[in-house]
């Protein structure tokens, strides 16, 4: 089952079964499959902006229209960091959501073709290796490939990224700990 059952202490008998939604472990991730992360994100023009100023970007082929439609593309482009953020935020519920100890790194990134306002991301992650962590027990290195695409199938963004996992067991085991301590509310 890929969805973790928890039960709540005092609850009376015949209450309803508590489903919570949750990444996969270390231990049910597969190397080499293509984990499909719908739905997809149409990006805006409101986006764009709003992510481009907030992070202080003042790049003008993501806020001067006038001025981006003389350039190559001839419009504005949506910001590439933006686009990664989304990337791999979109992987996040099915992949890392409550699973995840550390992201620890992102290579290869790349954006081999623009996205535009109004263009919808789809994202792909094929997990390409892993490994349990020889200093951490109970936690492993997952390395993955995430492939972003717009609604053409064009090739947006490429990132190789590596994240510490956490195995079903030392978490749960974790999760006790921390409980008996009275640090988490169980």
């Amino acid at each position: 089952m890929r969805d973790a059952e928890r039960t709540s202490t005092g609850t009376s008998a015949g209450s309803p079964r508590v489903i919570e939604q949750r990444g996969l472990y270390f231990d049910e991730l597969e190397e080499g499959v293509v984990y499909a992360h719908r739905p997809g994100r149409t990006v805006t023009e409101t986006d764009n902006v709003l992510f481009t100023t907030m992070t202080m970007n003042t790049q003008a082929l993501h806020l001067d229209a006038a001025w981006s439609a003389g350039q190559p593309f001839g419009q504005r482009l949506m910001n590439s960091m933006f686009t990664l953020a989304t990337v791999v935020g979109q992987s996040v519920p099915q992949l890392t959501q409550g699973t995840i100890v550390a992201q620890l790194g992102l290579t290869d990134v790349s954006f081999p073709h623009p996205l535009y306002h109004g263009d919808t991301l789809y994202t792909e992650t094929v997990v390409t290796g892993k490994r349990l962590s020889s200093s951490r027990p109970g936690q492993g290195i997952v390395t993955m490939q995430h492939t972003g695409r717009n609604q053409h199938g064009d090739v947006v963004a490429l990132a190789a990224r590596s994240c510490l996992m956490w195995t079903r067991e030392a978490h749960a085991a974790a999760g006790l700990e921390a409980a008996q301590k009275g640090t988490i509310e169980t």
